[in-house]
Formats: structure tokens, sequence, C-alpha cells
């Protein structure tokens, strides 16, 4: 086992560990709740779940139960239902099975701590494809104020690493959903951040099956071969990363000739907003 996962193993118990000492008397003993009170957990990172994994679950499921419980908490919206913080696979699964009613244990979490136990717990599994993986660390950024050194620490990974699958988030529609079809991958994908034709470039990669350690030659002979094409200077990406990890946020550094230029912060809500003033204000 190498370091990162054992990093990530301590910080999953390490969250439960909070969980049981702050509410022991509230989680005591294993429950048995019908399937149709479960709800899936808002802050899921997970958006797909392999067929075939699921059905051999399920199989597993009718011969021996559900072996270990789900985590839920209690919906404050929807008294009576239960939302998911732990083990959606093993709901899905059940239902195929022909469950009425799973085993679960009842945590006291806020919002924070359910999205902290989701992320850990699929990247410790390796479940999650790289851009649902990217989207669980930007919402530690921008709903709960994590910068990218605090998301380093809690995962148990590089801030290069957490860094770099973020920026993932800034490459056009086409080439995020090719990366949650896993169709590329992220090493294929990364040299085409910040450039004009992309879309064109992974095209060919996937139809080329071009190798991640092939792709930077590609990329740098489609910059060469185009005078109009602009290549950022190192100084600037480093300054714009730096940036980036501070708010959580995607930025743009555009710089002209007579070293003139503006930094473009883009935000989507009053609340993004609202963390960009207070990060300023410091």
């Amino acid at each position: 086992m190498n370091a990162a996962k054992k990093g990530l193993g301590r910080g999953l118990s390490a969250l439960f560990g909070d969980i049981e000492k702050k509410s022991a008397s509230n989680r005591t003993e294993i429950n048995k709740i019908p399937i149709a009170d479960l709800q899936r957990n808002k802050y899921q990172p997970r958006t797909k779940f392999s067929e075939d994994k699921l059905n051999e679950l399920s199989s597993s499921i009718k011969e021996n139960g559900v072996i270990q419980p789900i985590a839920v908490r209690s919906n404050k919206y929807d008294p009576g239902k239960f939302e998911i913080v732990a083990g959606e696979r093993r709901w899905l699964a059940a239902q195929k099975a022909g469950l009425n009613e799973v085993p679960v244990v009842v945590l006291d979490v806020d919002d924070q701590k359910s999205l902290e136990i989701a992320i850990v717990e699929n990247v410790q599994r390796q479940d999650l494809n790289i851009i649902e993986e990217a989207k669980g660390y930007q919402r530690l950024a921008k709903e709960f104020g994590y910068d990218h050194e605090k998301i380093s620490k809690f995962m148990s990974k590089s801030r290069s690493h957490i860094s770099n699958t973020m920026r993932l988030l800034s490459l056009p529609e086409d080439i995020i959903g090719l990366l949650e079809e896993e169709k590329l991958t992220a090493g294929q994908a990364r040299p085409l951040i910040g450039m004009p034709n992309a879309s064109e470039i992974a095209e060919n990669i996937v139809m080329k099956k071009v190798a991640a350690r092939d792709v930077e030659s590609l990329v740098k002979g489609k910059k060469g071969s185009k005078k109009n094409d602009k290549i950022e200077d190192p100084n600037i990406s480093f300054v714009r990363n730096e940036i980036e990890s501070k708010l959580g946020l995607t930025v743009q550094i555009i710089n002209r000739k007579n070293n003139s230029g503006k930094i473009v912060i883009n935000y989507k809500s009053l609340d993004q907003f609202d963390h960009i003033s207070k990060k300023l204000r410091k």
C-alpha cells in the first residue's frame, strides 16, 4: 500500500472517529430502514456507476445480504427520509437484488463533513473518474473555502495533483465528456489546456490512440504550425495557478506585448463573489 492510500485510509478513519466522538449517543446501533426512505447524497461526487459491477454486487447481496451498513444522515428538509453519506453503490445494488430494507448507521454530520466523507471514500477506492474527482475538489474549494493546500493535506495527495486535476475543468465541455467516458486520460488531456484548437486535437488523440507521452509533441507541433496560436508564458502559468489555488476559482491572465494586461476571475454566484471579496480584503 503506497503512502497516498495510507493517508486516505487514516483520513476516512479520522472522519468517522470524529463523528463517533461527537455523536456517540446518536450512533449506537445498526438499524434497518426501508430502501424507499433513502435518498442520494447531493454531495456524492460520482455520477456514473459501472452496470457490470452493480450486477456483481447485487448477486452477492442476494446471497449474503448487505454486510456493511450504509452510512446515512437525517434529511432535515424531508422528515422521515435519510440521505446517504457513504454506500450509494450498496443501496443501488440492494434495489437490484429486490431488497425492501437495508442496514444503516445514522450519522450526525453537516454538509461539509458529508462531502468530505463521500470524496475520501470514493478516491480511496479509486472509484471516481478524473472529472468526478476534480469536481469534488472544486466543491470543497467553492462551497467550503478550501484552498489547494488544504485539499492536498486533507486528501494526502500532492498540491500539484490537486491543482492539475482541477485545471482539467477549464477544458472545453466535449473534452470533459471524453474524460468522463474514459476515452481520454488526464495525461492525454492536460497538454490541451489553453489550446485554441483543443477539441480538434482531442479527436485526433482518441481516433489515432495517441499515447499520453506523445501528446506533448503533437501539441507542440500544432502550436508551431499556427503563428497566431498563443503559448502561455511559464511565469504567467505559475502565477495563474497560484491565484487559482488561493481562490479555488478559474482565473485567466491576459498579457499583452507591452506587458500590460488584465486578470479575469470567473465566478458563477454571489456566494463565490463574496468569497473573492473576503479573500482580497485579507
